[in-house]
């Protein structure tokens, strides 16, 4: 039983390993008031200068697994008009990527009195993909390291992000499509390697408003992403909930709860977790933690997702389409 879950582990870091350049891992990041990790469309909408730092790290007790630390931020430049920034640094196993996206979005009116927008994003990505050789060590079951691994085999790569963002009042959808431009190889580099990196993200999901009394509010938001992989076809959906409970300054504390499953295996889930934060004056802090239900469940204690954040230079737009749904009246 052993050996086979060992097994398990090293072909889940194999696989991991190969299929990781430029697709960094999305858990319930975007879940933490976050919706910028989903997609470029997001810059800008709000009320705020918005920045999240996210730590990430997964299957907590085994040795070399995935780690991930991120950080976003975005703003309105004009009444339609956003832009942002994300970086991040990501290990798995003895891979490391470290990179950059540069958003642009641009926001519409489709209609002003049913509360009818439409908006459109675009990031440019840099990363930078290397092997820690520096961390091979000889062992007694293999006395030497493998004479071809010569480098750390760094690599610079270029890419985009394009998507677009339907919302009409509480409803929202978001169509995003992830590193549209294939690999470029050279005679160096190995055949096995996938050369897709397109990778397809639906988000969808409805804000419901509730009051418990005048001055105190509730919203609840269920939603749903789903990701597909041109490279081997693989596909995975996440099922959330999440309510927040507001109070008369406009501070809130929320939590919720997400199920992800690959899509042939409905009744499988890959991870299942709670989910709780809150956000008070400037200051907002997130925590979500995922229970891993495949066979690595007895060898780690889950997945932990932590973020910070700051909300400032607070300037209502002119236009209703960069308010965020929160402020913008939903009835």
């Amino acid at each position: 039983m052993i050996k086979k879950a060992l097994t398990y582990i090293l072909f889940v870091f194999v696989v991991s390993s190969f299929a990781q350049e430029l697709n960094l891992p999305v858990f319930t990041q975007y879940l933490a008031d976050n919706n910028f990790v989903i997609s470029p469309t997001y810059a800008g909408i709000g009320d705020n200068v918005k920045i999240r730092a996210n730590g990430l790290t997964q299957w907590v007790g085994i040795k070399g697994a995935p780690d991930n630390q991120s950080l976003y931020g975005d703003v309105r430049i004009a009444d339609r008009t956003g832009v942002g920034l994300s970086l991040y640094n990501d290990r798995n196993g003895n891979t490391i990527q470290t990179g950059a996206k540069f958003s642009f979005a641009h926001h519409l009116v489709l209609d002003y009195y049913s509360k009818m927008y439409l908006s459109f994003g675009l990031s440019y990505n840099i990363n930078n993909f290397r092997i820690d050789i520096n961390n091979f060590n000889t062992t007694y079951e293999n006395p030497t390291i493998d004479p071809y691994i010569t480098d750390d085999r760094r690599t610079t790569n270029h890419n985009f992000d394009i998507g677009a963002l339907y919302r009409l009042k509480g409803f929202f959808l978001s169509l995003n499509l992830n590193n549209v431009l294939d690999k470029d190889f050279d005679s160096s580099e190995r055949i096995f390697e996938p050369n897709l990196l397109l990778n397809y993200q639906i988000y969808s999901g409805y804000t419901f408003r509730g009051t418990i009394h005048k001055r105190n509010r509730l919203e609840f938001e269920p939603s749903i992403l789903y990701q597909m992989f041109t490279s081997d076809k693989r596909s995975a959906t996440d099922i959330n909930f999440k309510f927040r409970k507001y109070d008369r300054n406009d501070d809130y504390f929320w939590g919720g709860i997400s199920y992800r499953f690959l899509n042939d295996q409905l009744l499988k889930p890959l991870n299942i977790g709670p989910m709780v934060g809150f956000k008070k004056s400037l200051f907002y802090f997130g925590y979500a933690y995922q229970v891993t239900t495949n066979d690595l469940s007895g060898y780690n204690s889950g997945t932990h997702v932590v973020t910070v954040g700051i909300d400032f230079l607070q300037g209502i737009s002119n236009c209703p389409c960069t308010q965020s749904v929160t402020r913008s009246d939903m009835k």
